[in-house]
């Protein structure tokens, strides 16, 4: 439909009208055609339409394609991260390949395959640590583990944590072989201090041979200050409990021979001794007791500890009426009846009270060679106060 162009009233071009009946104008003569070229207009507006909804189902249509490549990438991710956490690595690496296949730009799968890739590396690293180990090559094996961990420093996850405590638990298994390695060689004092120093840094697992390694030092520094009593060097006998003390701060043996020292070191600077065998004396008669009446011998053996050493164990019992101190058992080591060793070792606690029991024990280094012998106690002598 048209309409008058000075007053807008339609026209109904198919009743040939050429006046406008509203008001009274004439009506231009090319009506017909405005008519027809008013409908290819109407005509062309459909065009574009067509073309947006097209694009929009296209988009559309790529959108969800997108959505769905998305989707199979993180499964796919999910998968291999598990696999990861298994260390599955060769599995893994299948799963992250397949995600970047579902979606290039799945920038935290490159980096978990560039991950998985070096995982796998670190592995044959491992064995690879493992064999210098077998090998007694147990420092280049360290060496080797240190640099591996070094080399996930830039990466982190629960799959990183897993595989960096992997090879903790392989620098603590052969840390352990490297301390038993050395255990095995004789190590000096000064070098088991240090093997106690490796083993307490390996942690819990290396419990039982921070305990061995810590007995032998103990061991060694009771032994070593019991020969200095003997010799009456008291400081030097000081000196040697106090350096084991480091290493075993609450040990009973050694906090009984430091108390021992002390009350060595007094009686034999103030001639304590014969105020004291006076008092032992009158403590004889008055109770009616002899030296075997007023200690008894509950046990002594002689056996080999681990390292081939010769130890003397025992055990004895006060039956005396009041605290005994300063406990000394003196004994001898037989061969075929020949005396081969004589030798004196201190009880502890240094206090026995009575009916109350301590032990005494000596371990005689550089005794392998020697063979067997037979322990035979002489003598136990003690102080009263």
């Amino acid at each position: 439909m048209l309409h008058c162009p000075y007053c807008g009233t339609s026209v109904h071009i198919e009743e040939d009208e050429l006046f406008c009946i509203h008001c009274g104008k004439k009506l231009p003569s090319d009506m017909h055609e405005r008519a027809n070229n008013s409908k290819k207009k109407n005509k062309y507006w459909l065009l574009p339409l067509f073309s947006l909804i097209l694009s929009i189902i296209a988009i559309g249509i790529y959108h969800l394609m997108l959505q769905n490549q998305i989707t199979d990438a993180k499964e796919a991710y999910n998968v291999a991260e598990q696999a990861a956490l298994e260390e599955n690595y060769e599995e893994a690496m299948t799963a992250f390949n397949e995600a970047l296949d579902h979606h290039s730009n799945f920038n935290q799968a490159a980096v978990s395959l560039e991950f998985v890739k070096k995982a796998i590396d670190i592995q044959d690293l491992l064995i690879k640590a493992n064999s210098l180990s077998d090998n007694g090559e147990f420092q280049q094996a360290l060496a080797l583990l240190t640099e591996t961990e070094q080399e996930l420093k830039d990466y982190t996850g629960d799959a990183v944590n897993e595989l960096i405590h992997s090879i903790q638990s392989h620098q603590e298994t052969i840390k352990m072989a490297k301390i038993s390695d050395a255990l095995k060689k004789e190590p000096t004092i000064d070098e088991l201090k240090i093997l106690l120093w490796e083993s307490e840094s390996v942690g819990q697992e290396a419990e039982d041979i921070t305990e061995s390694i810590r007995h032998q030092i103990i061991d060694y520094s009771f032994t070593k200050a019991s020969e200095l009593i003997n010799e009456k060097q008291f400081r030097e006998a000081t000196l040697f409990v106090e350096d084991g003390m480091k290493y075993a701060p609450n040990s009973e043996k050694l906090m009984s021979i430091k108390t021992t020292i002390e009350k060595e070191k007094v009686a034999f600077e103030t001639a304590e001794q014969q105020r004291i065998e006076q008092a032992m004396s009158i403590a004889q008669e008055d109770y009616e007791l002899n030296e075997t009446d007023v200690v008894e011998l509950v046990s002594a053996t002689l056996k080999r500890d681990k390292q081939g050493n010769l130890v003397v164990n025992g055990e004895v019992k006060s039956v005396a009426e009041m605290p005994i101190n300063s406990i000394l058992v003196e004994y001898s080591l037989l061969d075929n009846g020949n005396e081969m060793i004589a030798n004196e070792v201190f009880v502890y606690p240094d206090t026995l009270y009575p009916n109350e029991s301590g032990n005494f024990e000596f371990t005689h280094f550089n005794t392998k060679k020697m063979n067997e012998l037979e322990l035979k106690v002489t003598k136990i002598t003690w102080y009263t106060d």
